[in-house]
């Protein structure tokens, strides 16, 4: 059974600094893809960050080159660390993997298929 348990919200002040950790059981890290995604009160839920099985990662402009993703394989562990915070990064972060799925021969990745339960970020002026 998969299971994400993401760490380190909390409130901080603009221009400061969080790093998110997801501990992810029972799943494979060389196959999928994982990433962060938040939601802000009375906005959909964004993609803010994302790493692939070969290590590749993507984000969000509105947090390039402040936000940085990466992966701890032998902790099983998904980190977001969050640089230069602004008001509006203010939000509750989910982490989220896809599930490596096989027909026959041919594998494929079903898209986020699993979630933590999301820790929040609070940024202040």
């Amino acid at each position: 059974q998969v299971q994400l348990v993401e760490s380190g919200g909390g409130s901080v002040q603009a221009g400061g600094s969080l790093k998110l950790s997801c501990r992810i059981s029972g799943y494979d890290f060389s196959r999928c893809e994982m990433g962060w995604y938040r939601q802000a009160p009375g906005r959909a839920r964004e993609l803010v960050s994302k790493i692939s099985s070969d290590g590749i990662t993507d984000y969000a402009d509105s947090v390039k080159d402040r936000f940085t993703i990466s992966q701890d394989n032998y902790k099983n562990t998904l980190y977001l660390q969050m640089n230069t915070l602004k008001t509006e990064d203010t939000a509750v972060y989910y982490c989220a993997a896809d599930r490596a799925r096989r027909s026959g021969s041919y594998e494929y990745c079903v898209k986020w298929e699993y979630w933590g339960q999301g820790t929040q970020v609070t940024v202040s002026s």
